[in-house]
């Protein structure tokens, strides 16, 4: 039976604050919450999905967070998963969720980029951080996710980070310079968009369903779905048989959840949940990493893949696209420029800039 939380507007509102709060602090892990506790607050969840079901995220990923989070609650929490155009698209996810038609969805941060300044920040700007943890670091200790919160709170939403993971291209065809990248035409989203057309390709959007058949039939010549994981799992290698190095940027996947949704959880439900997303984000940026060795390690061994590292000229052209988009999303708004800063201040420490 769904449990409702009957609260004066004030109320609802401090709510609000405390769950962005916590949401950008939870625990990383608690006991198992079980029996009495939590056995009034049974509830079932529908969460759309931008991931296909072939998407190797839709199983390790969404499919594992609600597993554990059944377990974790001794079945008083269970989700009914939908994938990809199942009942919405990609774009039409943080509507349907700030809506309250669904209570939770997954996402790239890119798909609302039209909502909040800071967006873009939290799926990552191309050509800036390097490893998995340094974005960790910036959306979890330096504070993205808690800035674009504190824009989309007034949408009745909360984005809660999944995981860190790469983003490579392959593609049908071989780069060898900048004349051979002109043109090319990428299957993105986002900041990617400008990113990869600042440097002559001819980047679209593509919905994950709809990629396979639009590389097979020539309307896209490459992507980026991640890295060697999504390609291997899309079965992108296939058709697109060069996979390219350097890393373009390091991204994310994300949930979004309706927060009236969450308000009406019972306490116990509310904590676990956070706490165990907050869990997994760290749980499965970590396994993905090795798991990208794996799959790369096997697409070259076993599917013809040839990797090969962008030429320097694109790599040039790349580098400034990548300072200029970093200035231009900065000015968006004052998040975002905090966002920027946030950015700079840690690429400097790196010595990266």
């Amino acid at each position: 039976m769904k449990n409702t939380l009957k609260t004066t507007a004030t109320h609802k509102g401090m709510n609000r604050r405390a769950l962005l709060r916590g949401g950008a602090v939870a625990a990383v892990a608690s006991p198992a919450l079980v029996g009495k506790a939590i056995a009034a607050g049974e509830v079932t969840w529908r969460i759309q999905s931008h991931w296909p079901k072939a998407s190797a995220s839709f199983d390790a990923s969404l499919g594992k967070m609600a597993s554990t989070l059944e377990e974790r609650t001794d079945g008083a929490f269970k989700m009914e998963l939908l994938g990809a155009g199942e009942f919405a698209k990609g774009p039409d996810i943080f509507n349907i969720v700030s809506k309250g038609v669904v209570p939770m969805g997954t996402l790239a941060a890119s798909y609302f980029e039209d909502q909040a300044s800071v967006a873009n920040f939290v799926y990552g700007i191309p050509g800036t951080f390097r490893q998995a943890w340094e974005f960790e670091h910036a959306l979890k200790n330096l504070g993205l996710e808690a800035l674009l919160n504190e824009e989309l709170a007034p949408k009745g939403v909360m984005l809660l980070s999944e995981k860190v993971l790469p983003v490579e291209m392959t593609a049908s065809k071989k780069i060898e310079a900048a004349a051979d990248f002109s043109g090319l035409k990428i299957r993105s989203s986002g900041a990617m968009l400008d990113y990869l057309s600042a440097a002559g390709a001819a980047p679209q959007y593509v919905p994950g369903s709809e990629l396979y058949q639009a590389l097979s039939s020539g309307v896209v010549d490459g992507a980026h779905w991640g890295a060697a994981i999504g390609a291997q799992s899309m079965s992108l290698w296939e058709v697109c048989k060069y996979h390219y190095k350097p890393v373009l940027a390091q991204t994310t996947d994300s949930y979004i959840v309706n927060l009236n949704a969450l308000e009406e959880l019972s306490d116990d439900l509310r904590t676990a949940f956070l706490d165990t997303v907050q869990a997994r984000f760290f749980l499965r940026t970590a396994e993905y990493q090795h798991q990208e060795a794996l799959a790369l390690a096997d697409g070259v061994a076993n599917q013809g893949v040839e990797v090969v590292t962008l030429p320097d000229d694109v790599l040039e052209l790349l580098a400034e696209a990548s300072t200029k988009i970093l200035e231009a999303e900065g000015q968006k708004s004052e998040q975002a420029t905090k966002a920027a800063d946030i950015y700079r201040t840690l690429m400097t420490d790196l010595g990266y800039s």
